[in-house]
């Protein structure tokens, strides 16, 4: 474990400590790259196994109050935790599961016209959009072919 000097130096100016469960679920984040808090917390007990899943959900919500880490929902279930250098879209196909990584830069027309029209500005590295991937678009159309519809 290699002690981030950058928390180390964001807690203390918060007045607060650098811990050794702190410093493990950031890693468990970077190593991880998208994990729900079970999962980190499943990486962190390979190393320190008193550590419990209480410990991870407040250590998430620290370093994300710090910018450490970012949260986002992918479905319906728990959220998923990155780092901030992790940063893209999230297509999420609702019907087989499938979570395809795109680029932010993909959403600039539609970024551009939410400015325009609205002045609202969209955080595309903190996205999901949900859809079909194109496997199962294929398959849906494939078994309408087969139905005669």
């Amino acid at each position: 474990m290699v002690v981030d000097a950058s928390l180390r130096r964001t807690l203390h100016k918060r007045g607060m400590r650098m811990t050794p469960q702190r410093q493990l679920v950031l890693d468990a984040v970077r190593d991880l790259h998208h994990a729900t808090p079970e999962q980190i917390c499943e990486h962190v007990q390979r190393v320190a196994p008193a550590v419990n899943i209480t410990t991870v959900y407040r250590t998430l919500d620290l370093l994300e109050g710090l910018d450490l880490v970012r949260h986002t929902h992918l479905g319906h279930g728990a959220p998923s935790y990155s780092t901030h250098a992790h940063e893209h879209v999230h297509l999420v196909c609702h019907r087989c599961g499938d979570v395809t990584e795109v680029p932010p830069a993909a959403l600039t027309n539609l970024t551009e016209q939410l400015g325009a029209r609205f002045g609202f500005v969209l955080d595309c590295s903190h996205l999901a959009l949900s859809g079909r991937c194109s496997r199962c678009v294929e398959h849906a159309e494939t078994a309408a072919e087969v139905n005669g519809s």
